[in-house]
């Protein structure tokens, strides 16, 4: 089991930054693939990055590469999601995610599921 708590997430301008943090327990960390989505308002869920056990690996959606940069701190059981030159379609709800492999995770089954925190983009 994994418990997955969400934060940094809040109100930031466009062409701004934010880093939101995803802090885990209950497993050993490094053992699992993480990763994050997003869902706005009327929209579906949006896969935005993933990352294997020993952050090698990374993947991301098309809409935010060369942006964002997903990293992990295994010795702290964190994952992070580094937010560069945002824009207002970037208006979501952003949930850390963690599964058995980077496959499970991007394709939309991961294991866990965070509680999400709130990123706001003005324009």
């Amino acid at each position: 089991q994994v418990q997955l708590v969400e934060s940094g997430g809040g109100l930031v301008q466009a062409g701004g930054s934010l880093r939101l943090s995803c802090a885990a327990s209950g497993r050993t960390f490094s053992s699992v693939a993480m990763g994050w989505f997003r869902q706005a308002p009327g929209k579906e869920r949006e896969f935005v990055a993933a990352i294997n056990w020993s952050g090698g690996t990374t993947y991301y959606g098309d809409s935010v590469r060369g942006r964002f940069t997903i990293s992990r701190d295994n010795a702290k059981s964190v994952v992070y999601l580094q937010m560069n030159s945002l824009k207002p379609e970037d208006t979501a709800v952003y949930y850390c995610a963690a599964g058995d492999s980077t496959f499970r995770v991007r394709t939309g089954n991961p294991d866990h599921w965070g509680q999400g925190t709130q990123v706001t983009v003005s324009s």
